[in-house]
């Protein structure tokens, strides 16, 4: 006799870590990946009634490397004393949260739009006094894919906030900057990810070509020139090894940046869509400039979701 069928594992936590009264980590099960999706959870200075969620996606190493929120930010001093629930993924990496067409060799099953957009939102409004209104913001690839993530699931989110990334995934340079995050960086291949490059699925996932999918949202956008500025001095950045590949690399990624945000907000414009475009006259692609970003996004965005 075949033994009885069991039923697949639903989307739940898995496991629960308390480092303090306002930290968190925790271990969320995604069906839809058959994985374990470690994150971190920042917990409202007022516990006593609901509160908002601000879902805080880290760059192309998903966290799982140092460069990440909680290692290059003051996040957790910055919210300690706000009424908000930060959630923030430490999985992830090279994977542009979205979901791939394809199983990758390297990068193995990614569906993360589904995961972020349709499993772990019930899950951590069953697990913490939640208002139902909800915040995402990303930096550099992840800037591309809260916007994506905001397009495809109308309704989740009242705001979006994207520093220093490349919207226009369909274009040229667009192409070129994906590939260097998923196949230079993470040893992936585009082509499991959204097709062949002159394909449709380029177009599917391009935050400008559907803009329109934007409009009711808060839209908060930004990228400075890559003009080196205040931190990028040997006063934040004290290795003369480091620094100069922040000024020579991290400014010429984040003037490519510019140009795209600047696409971005031409269309918003055009559709009569409101966004509030911030463009600091210096600033390389780094840590503490996408800090200040969030600081100044914060207001913005706690105010859609009732922080």
């Amino acid at each position: 006799m075949a033994p009885p069928a069991t039923a697949a594992p639903k989307a739940g936590i898995v496991s629960t870590y308390k480092y303090t009264s306002q930290v968190s980590d925790i271990v969320v099960h995604s069906p839809s990946m058959n994985r374990d999706i470690p994150m971190t959870v920042l917990s409202p200075k007022n516990k006593s009634k609901p509160a908002g969620v601000l879902y805080l996606l880290n760059g192309a190493g998903g966290g799982e490397d140092s460069a990440n929120w909680l290692n290059k930010s003051d996040v957790v001093k910055f919210f300690a004393h706000k009424n908000v629930y930060v959630v923030i993924p430490n999985k992830g990496a090279f994977s542009y949260y979205t979901d791939w067409i394809k199983p990758d060799p390297v990068l193995g099953v990614n569906k993360w739009s589904t995961f972020l957009g349709k499993e772990l939102p019930g899950v951590i409004n069953s697990a913490y006094s939640t208002n139902g209104k909800n915040a995402i913001a990303g930096i550099s690839s992840s800037a591309t894919s809260v916007l994506n993530l905001a397009i495809a699931h109308k309704g989740l989110y009242k705001a979006v906030s994207a520093y220093s990334g490349c919207a226009s995934t369909s274009s040229e340079m667009g192409k070129l900057y994906i590939r260097l995050v998923v196949e230079s960086r993470g040893g992936g291949d585009v082509k499991n990810m959204w097709g062949p490059l002159r394909g449709p699925g380029w177009l599917k996932n391009d935050p400008i070509v559907h803009a329109a999918g934007l409009r009711g949202l808060s839209i908060y956008l930004s990228a400075a020139t890559g003009l080196p500025g205040k931190y990028d001095t040997t006063r934040y950045v004290p290795k003369p090894a480091v620094l100069a590949d922040q000024i020579a690399l991290g400014g010429g990624i984040e003037a490519a940046t510019r140009i795209c945000t600047e696409d971005l907000a031409a269309k918003l414009a055009s559709l009569r869509i409101p966004a509030t475009v911030d463009r600091p006259a210096t600033g390389t692609h780094s840590w503490k400039y996408w800090q200040d970003q969030l600081h100044k996004s914060w207001p913005q965005m706690a105010r859609k979701i009732g922080a």
